[in-house]
């Protein structure tokens, strides 16, 4: 089967250490252009925004949209309306509202919209599913804290307004969440602590219910040092289980830990094609959802501004 010629639109750290390396390892893909105003990729076309790439390119079918959410929209609109399939990294926008339009854009023009969420892929996410399926659950904590400075250094575009701060590694929980939970969750309070010279949070602490009695208590930190930590912890009526590392290590009533290598974003380009040649969309908003209701009614504490 031919592979589908693919390009990249904005070519920062997440698309040099996770896309072109998933996109080269897979067989569905070719990739063939970028499109970025600050970085050049060795050994391809390179063009300053989107537009220029196709008029040079007019072959590519698909791009994976790796900018910045806050520009995000408008190149996605224009992909959707040349006929492009679209791949958007995490988070698919800045609100809810633009991230459905597009898909109803992407539905009237009958091509693909791909609102991925990567750490779905994580190997222990889909057993862990499976596993829950089957049982009641109670209660599930997660503590997801991480150093900012070692994981997004120089990205000051997370600090600006709909840069989520926080929440753009902690979404990647409510990911999970949200994909393994068979009920929806809905948030019930949020207290989001906000540096003095910042418009979005460097920690937020969040709780949210699910039926019938499930009570789940969200912990994101930006400043953590030392062991980092991204873990999941579910209480059910039968056992727990603890999904840790992202998702990538499994653990079941204290039994041995599966561990798997990383190997969300080959899985995510796999799902990408898939959708493309069964003509499908596959738009979940749901985690960027309970963000928007966690700046909608959080409380909002004021703390020591951030320098990197």
């Amino acid at each position: 089967m031919a592979r589908i010629k693919i390009a990249i639109v904005g070519l920062g750290k997440i698309a040099r250490d996770q896309h072109i390396p998933a996109i080269a390892a897979g067989s569905d893909f070719e990739l063939i252009a970028v499109a970025s105003p600050h970085h050049k990729a060795s050994g391809l076309p390179n063009y300053e925004d989107l537009p220029a790439l196709l008029r040079a390119m007019p072959d590519v079918s698909a791009v994976a949209l790796c900018t910045p959410p806050q520009v995000r929209h408008e190149i996605a609109r224009y992909a959707l309306q040349q006929g492009l399939h679209v791949l958007l990294e995490k988070p698919p926008g800045v609100t809810v509202s633009e991230v459905t339009a597009l898909a109803a854009l992407a539905a009237q023009r009958r091509v693909t919209l791909f609102a991925s969420w990567h750490s779905r892929h994580a190997c222990g996410v889909e057993p862990a599913r499976a596993w829950l399926r089957e049982r009641t659950i109670r209660r599930i904590t997660v503590a997801w804290k991480e150093d900012v400075r070692v994981w997004h250094p120089g990205q000051t575009w997370i600090w600006r307004a709909g840069g989520l701060g926080v929440f753009d590694p902690g979404i990647n929980a409510l990911s999970i969440l949200t994909h393994i939970v068979p009920a929806p969750l809905m948030l019930q309070s949020a207290e989001l602590s906000y540096p003095r010279n910042c418009s979005t949070p460097i920690a937020a602490v969040l709780s949210m219910a699910g039926e019938p009695s499930l009570a789940v208590h969200a912990d994101f930190d930006f400043l953590q040092t030392g062991p980092q930590t991204w873990s999941i912890d579910v209480a059910t009526d039968s056992g727990r289980l603890e999904l840790a590392m992202g998702g990538k290590e499994l653990t079941i009533d204290g039994g041995e830990t599966q561990t798997s290598p990383n190997a969300e974003y080959p899985a995510l380009y796999t799902h990408f094609a898939e959708l493309i040649r069964s003509g499908r969309s596959d738009v979940d908003v749901a985690p960027l959802q309970l963000v928007a209701d966690a700046f909608l009614c959080g409380r909002r504490r004021e703390v020591e501004p951030f320098f990197e």
